[in-house]
């Protein structure tokens, strides 16, 4: 090789070490600027409040909290779930599992000064702690004034109150995954709803939201992010090529009809190609295509910030990302 060649190559990858050290060392300070971002994380236990409340406690709750006590619903049915055979179990496995608020703590304080950093807000919410019958389709509320989080949703995996329960949907049903579902409630309050309901549409809005994600939760694994195994993420890695030749020779993005965001983006224990494979795939694989598309083009323009990435129109966005699946 000609000396002024290899001399030039020389250059170019010493260039890219010093380009990657840097990026690294900008990200880490960034975070030790973060970490010192003052933040109020108290938590209300309307749980123990309402279970522990006499009758004439009770109405003053009511009051207190009316937006937990929807008025279709008359007094004698919560003054009987205070009691009923399920609130007891409940309270006592939530003390049983969670002796202090710690690990809730960890989740939400640095969640919340990425937050500040990336989204500067007027005040931290009110954190509210209640239970909710195992209602894993409403573990978490974010508003930009209240938080509310559903202790028994968040018991873990293994244990024994979710038996029956389908494994795709109580794997994250553990407090690591807490930070991710606040963080995904927090995106649906900046992420503008799809402007049609194209395939791309959707997929594009679910990216979005896990772009979301990455901000605010680097600490956090993919796994974390998207609710996948380890096995699982490997999978659409793997497949990622073959994923998106499907979409593109079946002409999938520009279709409207509900049923392909069924089979693609709504969870579920496997995505439906109607293949051989269908068995082997995780569920919203969509939702990752549409996560890999937001990441290619805020990776290629570095310079715009989250707010105009996230209000950038899906169409818009994934003609400029230059997308392409690993090989």
């Amino acid at each position: 090789m000609p000396r002024h060649i290899s001399s030039f190559l020389s250059f170019l990858a010493i260039g890219a070490v010093f380009l990657v050290n840097f990026a690294c060392s900008s990200a880490d300070n960034r975070e030790k600027e973060i970490a010192q971002i003052p933040v109020n994380v108290d938590f209300d236990r309307f749980d123990r409040k309402f279970y522990n409340a006499s009758k004439e406690e009770f109405y003053s709750l009511k009051q207190e909290y009316s937006y937990l006590f929807p008025e279709q619903y008359p007094d004698s049915i919560w003054l009987k779930r205070q009691r009923d055979s399920l609130q007891v179990l409940l309270q006592g496995e939530i003390a049983n599992v969670f002796p202090d608020l710690t690990p809730f703590s960890d989740q939400i304080r640095p969640l919340f000064q990425h937050i500040q950093y990336y989204f500067p807000r007027e005040k931290d919410p009110k954190i509210v702690l209640l239970t909710n019958n195992v209602d894993y389709q409403n573990k978490t509320v974010y508003t930009d004034s209240l938080v509310l989080i559903s202790l028994d949703t968040f018991l873990g995996a293994k244990n024994p109150l979710y038996e029956g329960i389908p494994q795709y949907i109580v794997r994250d049903m553990d407090i690591a995954y807490l930070g991710a579902h606040l963080a995904d409630e927090f995106a649906l309050t900046v992420v503008p709803e799809p402007q049609d309901r194209t395939l791309l549409a959707q997929m594009v809005h679910h990216g979005k939201r896990f772009y979301i994600k990455d901000l605010l939760l680097p600490k956090k694994t993919d796994e974390i992010k998207i609710s996948y195994t380890t096995d699982e993420l490997n999978w659409v890695k793997e497949n990622e090529q073959y994923i998106w030749q499907y979409f593109i020779e079946n002409e999938l993005l520009y279709k409207t009809q509900s049923s392909y965001v069924q089979r693609f983006i709504t969870p579920a224990p496997f995505s439906k190609f109607y293949l051989e494979i269908d068995n082997e795939s995780p569920g919203k694989v969509g939702q990752w295509l549409g996560w890999q598309i937001v990441r290619a083009y805020a990776q290629k323009y570095p310079e715009k910030k989250p707010q105009e990435i996230i209000s950038t129109p899906a169409k818009e966005l994934f003609t400029a990302a230059n997308y392409k699946p690993r090989r």
